[in-house]
């Protein structure tokens, strides 16, 4: 699992007036090896064209393309498929995308976190790690002192995700995670394409990828 899972979260994307498909590449180009899109509305003809343009772009980098919560558009667009605790449950949601597609799963406690050791998936996320405006209705915030103390409880690349930033990547990674899911802080308030391919450059190096 690499140390950076850029989400694609087409909500923040909204509010910086920037599109998928250069974000995508911009992150892809500064060497991101897996994407996620997250879309909570509805799919419309011209989402789908845009997640078909950026698998290709994934394809292109050699980067995994991941689509949150829908098991149909995952399957329909040969990708991997994050679920969450709401959503299809992973046995499912495995049935539907086949064995060998990536398939991830969201926890928010202990027990959740114990449980996902024994599901079909190839990645547990954790989260909030901290507080985070990227959920309407967020769960209670982990903190670094139970993801280090929940760390053991399933022997699976653990994502750790929400309110991570450039500020406290490191210390998420040193408390267990093997990787950080980051959304709101891949995207520079100013988002040019210029501010952007350095935001997504300086992410890299500061995890040294």
């Amino acid at each position: 699992m690499t140390k950076l899972y850029p989400i694609l979260d087409t909500a923040v994307l909204s509010k910086r007036r920037l599109s998928l498909q250069i974000a995508a590449a911009a992150l892809l180009g500064a060497g991101a090896k897996i994407l996620q899109i997250r879309h909570k509305q509805h799919w419309s003809p011209e989402m789908l064209d845009d997640a078909r343009a950026i698998v290709e772009l994934c394809r292109s980098h050699g980067a995994q393309f991941v689509v949150n919560d829908r098991a149909d558009f995952a399957l329909l667009l040969h990708s991997g498929l994050h679920v969450g605790q709401d959503d299809l449950t992973p046995d499912d949601a495995r049935s539907v995308i086949g064995p060998d597609r990536i398939l991830g799963f969201s926890t928010h406690n202990g027990a959740q976190l114990a449980a996902a050791a024994n599901e079909p998936v190839d990645y547990v996320a954790l989260g909030p790690i901290f507080p985070t405006g990227n959920k309407d209705n967020p769960d209670p915030v982990v903190g670094l002192a139970n993801l280090k103390a929940w760390r053991g409880l399933a022997p699976k690349p653990l994502v750790a995700i929400g309110g991570i930033t450039r500020t406290n990547a490191l210390q998420v990674l040193d408390a267990g995670a093997d990787s950080v899911a980051v959304i709101g802080d891949l995207f520079p308030d100013d988002c040019t394409n210029s501010a952007l391919q350095e935001r997504a450059a300086e992410w890299q190096r500061l995890l040294n990828l």
